[in-house]
């Protein structure tokens, strides 16, 4: 239930007719887990926070760097040496009171990836390796929950939401990150951020973006990104979406499944 400062703050929400007060209530009752709160996740948590998302968690381990704030709009130069969920904790209660944060101040891993999933609705990627991209996705297929993943290059990013645990509307399942992505490329192939350097204001872009997908999926509005890659190219400013299926090979909702579990990462 809406009380009449949650009115007045997101009213230029309620207005809308795609969202209504049925969508805000419906926000205000979500439950939505951030992987990172980096590049990606640090404008995805504010963007989610200023909508009216009833409970923000965000899994990081990593404290707050100089070279961090050129794009992780989250944190400041105060928050050097913090933990980033702590900074991340501050500046979104300064923002929404009426959000509930959690900060997960661990590292993503098998042991403890089920447990962490378990108390959200919807979990959004943005980690900055395969290692943990793959896990995520394996995770929260075998613990249906949906999927928003992106990543981002240097003037390049991506992004697509994965609901592998479920059908489409003709009755076949929807595909997996394995289905667009069925290996990681070889180790040392894709230079990391630090090496390559990434534009601060596209990382911005795509978790806003993040955030906007999270929003209608949860109100339920607008054709969503399941079997859909948004590809941006930013050097030139160039937006392509491309169409992907279900692999029928794919290990986890193939036709002769064979990951069970998330043993193989342990």
């Amino acid at each position: 239930m809406l009380n009449a400062d949650e009115l007045e703050r997101y009213a230029r929400h309620i207005v809308l007719r795609e969202v209504g007060g049925p969508g805000q209530t419906a926000l205000q009752g979500a439950k939505v887990l951030v992987i990172g709160a980096g590049g990606l996740g640090a404008p995805a948590l504010m963007y989610l926070a200023a909508a009216g998302i009833g409970t923000l968690g965000v899994v990081d381990d990593d404290t707050v760097s100089l070279s961090n704030l050129q794009r992780q709009v989250i944190h400041a130069t105060p928050d050097i040496g913090a933990l980033k969920t702590d900074s991340a904790a501050a500046k979104i209660h300064a923002l929404n009171p009426h959000v509930r944060f959690i900060g997960h101040a661990v590292r993503l891993n098998a042991a403890n990836a089920m447990a962490l999933l378990s108390g959200y609705d919807i979990v959004l990627d943005g980690s900055d390796n395969f290692t943990t991209r793959y896990l995520l996705s394996d995770a929260c297929y075998l613990a249906k929950k949906p999927l928003i993943s992106a990543a981002l290059g240097t003037f390049d990013a991506s992004l697509t939401t994965i609901r592998a645990h479920e059908a489409n509307a003709s009755g076949a399942l929807n595909p997996t990150y394995r289905c667009l992505f069925p290996e990681a490329p070889p180790p040392g192939t894709v230079p990391s951020c630090q090496e390559a350097g990434v534009m601060g204001a596209l990382a911005g872009m795509v978790g806003s973006m993040m955030a906007l997908e999270t929003i209608r999926e949860i109100v339920g509005f607008g054709e969503g990104l399941v079997g859909r890659l948004l590809m941006i190219d930013a050097r030139n400013m160039r937006f392509e979406t491309l169409r992907y299926g279900r692999d029928p090979a794919n290990p986890l909702n193939g036709d002769a499944p064979s990951i069970r579990d998330l043993s193989a990462y342990l």
